[in-house]
């Protein structure tokens, strides 16, 4: 058992720079405790108080799971490309009563052993990445390499029906805590090249678990949007006799600010100049940071609660479903990382009620997008939405 540092109480902000929607107040150290679930997966809990009584014994009689992932290079546009035929058999919409990230019950033995937690990281026992793998084969057209790397499932809460911007700011600064910590630790594994928390909400966009939950994946290469932002970032820094293109988009979003929908004393929230998504906002740090792990804790504190305030302007938009996928970008494993600035992308594909933004043939065959909506005028709407005054109560 470990306790994480404790973080800071963050002060409210003013409206237009400023999350109205509550910070985290001041806190105990999260205590962490790991253990092994019963086909060798390891599981870790964060708890926010300490002395919680954790069941740390899986009762269950799995058979270990070797995934056989490989990586295969796409030589025709130099990008690589998993493969992994075993995750076909992964669960698929459970009903509710046997939820396997629900806590345990005598009825549902699920994959957490305890009857309650807090936020709960644990291996995937279907990973698109990990385990032996395919034997190395080189070849200039046909390259292909064991798909080894890591996935996790993040659980945000014990309450199946929650949704993570309606927990409380302090629950979603846990969650970051625990992605910092496993972000630290992936990147420590071999074979693991970048660290990509995130969170797929909805049926829409392709969520098999209603549980609110998220991912966090080890990739063994350098993902196609990471390797394309080290392109950009170089050429930037080429271009403008080193210049920070991270540094340089962020205040001119801040200078023009008609895309800024919030910001605080760390972190700002804009809708990009060149949008892809009907609804999308990024949000980056003032400082320049790498990863998560180089966050302050009022840092920290400032992405919880900037976080959850552009996710429910984002739900104040439309009396609808909100499909959305929640992106940490942060720089390589080694080197190169440091062209990669820290920052959140959040999207949805939600373009008006009852209405799908589909991926058809300019998006998915060209990778063209073409955005119905203008981020101008996005960013107008977000901005008026009306936020609760008062913070979201704690979990019962």
């Amino acid at each position: 058992m470990t306790s994480l540092d404790p973080p800071s109480a963050a002060a409210v902000d003013e409206p237009g720079g400023a999350s109205p929607v509550g910070t985290p107040p001041t806190r105990t150290p999260l205590t962490r405790i790991a253990t092994t679930m019963a086909d060798g997966r390891e599981l870790i809990y964060f708890d926010e108080q300490p002395d919680r009584e954790r069941i740390l014994t899986d009762p269950r009689d799995l058979p270990v799971v070797v995934p056989a992932s490989e990586a295969r290079f796409d030589a025709l546009v130099g990008e690589w490309v998993g493969i992994a035929g075993h995750r076909q058999s992964r669960t698929y919409h459970p009903p509710a009563d046997i939820c396997p990230l629900c806590p345990s019950t005598p009825g549902n033995q699920s994959e957490i052993p305890s009857p309650d937690y807090d936020v709960v990281v644990f291996q995937n026992r279907f990973p698109s990445f990990g385990g032996a793998g395919a034997v190395a084969q080189d070849g200039a057209l046909f390259d292909l390499r064991p798909g080894t790397g890591r996935c996790e499932v993040v659980c945000f809460t014990a309450d199946h029906t929650a949704t993570l911007a309606h927990l409380p700011v302090a629950r979603l600064r846990t969650v970051i805590d625990a992605w910092a910590d496993r972000t630290a630790a992936l990147s420590a594994q071999g074979g693991v090249a970048v660290v990509f928390p995130f969170e797929n909400r909805g049926v829409e966009i392709g969520v098999t678990l209603a549980h609110p939950h998220g991912q966090i994946y080890g990739y063994p290469f350098v993902t196609p949007k990471i390797a394309a932002m080290q392109r950009a970032a170089a050429a930037h820094r080429e271009r403008t006799a080193g210049g920070d293109l991270f540094a340089d988009l962020l205040a001119g979003e801040l200078e023009q600010g008609v895309r800024v929908v919030g910001q605080n004393d760390t972190w700002v929230a804009f809708v990009p100049f060149a949008a892809r998504w009907p609804v999308e906002v990024h949000l980056y740090p003032r400082r320049p940071v790498t990863d998560l792990t180089e966050l302050e804790e009022t840092e920290r504190d400032d992405l919880a609660a900037l976080y959850r305030e552009v996710v429910l302007r984002m739900e104040g938009l439309f009396d609808d479903t909100l499909p959305t996928i929640t992106g940490v970008y942060q720089g390589p494993v080694g080197a190169g990382g440091d062209a990669i600035r820290l920052h959140l992308q959040v999207l949805t594909i939600r373009r008006a009620e009852g209405r799908l933004k589909f991926l058809a043939g300019s998006e998915s065959a060209m990778g063209a997008f073409v955005n119905d909506l203008s981020p101008e005028g996005t960013a107008a709407r977000l901005r008026d939405v009306q936020l609760p005054t008062e913070p979201v109560p704690a979990e019962g």
